[in-house]
C-alpha cells in the first residue's frame, strides 16, 4: 500500500500534465502533414496525367529551377517530389515516435500491454532509448533532403551543397555520441509491468 504523497511533491508530479497540450499539438501537426502528403500526392498523379498547372505547383513546390518548366513530368522531378513524399512519412514517424514515446515516457502509461497494435519499440522505452531512436529519424531525414540536394545540384551554391553535408556529418557524429554514451549508462531497472 502506498502512502499518498505530500501537497507539494503531488502538485510537482501532477505538473507532468501541463506536457499534455504540447502533444495534442503535435497530433495537430501530424494532420497537416497528411494534408501536406495527400495534396502533393495528387498534384503529382495529375502532372503525370499531363496537367501542366499541378506540373507548376510541383516544380516551385521542390524548389527545382531549371531554364524553364518543362512540359512534363521528367524524371528528375519525379525523383524530387516522391523523395518529398518519403520526407513527409519519415516526419511522420518521428512525431508518432515524439507523441506517443514521449506521453509513455514523460506523462502516464497508456496500458497498451498486450494490445496487438502495440508498436515493438514502446515495450521497452525510456527517455534514453527515446533519444537513440528520434536521433537516428533525424539522421534518416536529413539523408533524404541531402539527396535531394544532390539531384538538384545544378541549381544549389557549391557552399550550401558543403554546408549541408557537414550538418549531416554531424547528425551522424552526435547520434553516434548519444548511442555510445547510453552504452556506457547502466541499464535501468525494469519494472514488474514492463518487459
Amino acid at each position: 500500500m502506498t502512502t499518498p504523497l505530500r501537497p507539494l511533491p503531488r502538485l510537482i508530479f501532477a505538473s507532468r500534465w501541463l506536457q499534455l497540450p504540447l502533444y495534442l499539438g503535435l497530433i495537430l501537426a501530424q494532420a497537416v502533414y497528411v494534408f501536406q502528403f495527400w495534396t502533393e500526392l495528387v498534384h503529382l498523379i495529375e502532372a503525370a496525367f499531363g496537367d501542366q498547372h499541378a506540373l507548376e505547383i510541383l516544380v516551385k513546390s521542390i524548389g527545382y529551377k531549371g531554364e524553364a518548366i518543362p512540359g512534363k513530368l521528367n524524371e528528375t522531378i519525379l525523383m524530387l517530389v516522391v523523395l518529398g513524399l518519403i520526407d513527409v512519412v519519415m516526419i511522420s514517424n518521428l512525431l508518432i515516435m515524439v507523441i506517443v514515446g514521449g506521453y509513455e515516457t514523460f506523462v502516464s502509461r497508456m496500458d497498451l500491454d498486450g494490445h496487438p497494435d502495440q508498436p515493438e519499440w514502446l515495450s521497452h522505452v525510456n527517455a534514453s532509448v527515446l533519444k537513440v531512436k528520434l536521433a537516428t529519424a533525424i539522421i534518416g531525414i536529413s539523408s533524404i533532403h541531402l539527396l535531394k540536394t544532390f539531384i538538384n545540384a545544378d541549381n544549389y551554391a557549391e557552399k550550401t551543397l558543403m554546408y549541408q553535408t557537414i550538418i549531416h556529418v554531424a547528425f551522424l557524429l552526435s547520434a553516434m555520441a548519444i548511442a555510445f554514451t547510453d552504452r556506457l549508462l547502466p541499464a535501468p531497472a525494469h519494472h514488474g509491468d514492463r518487459h
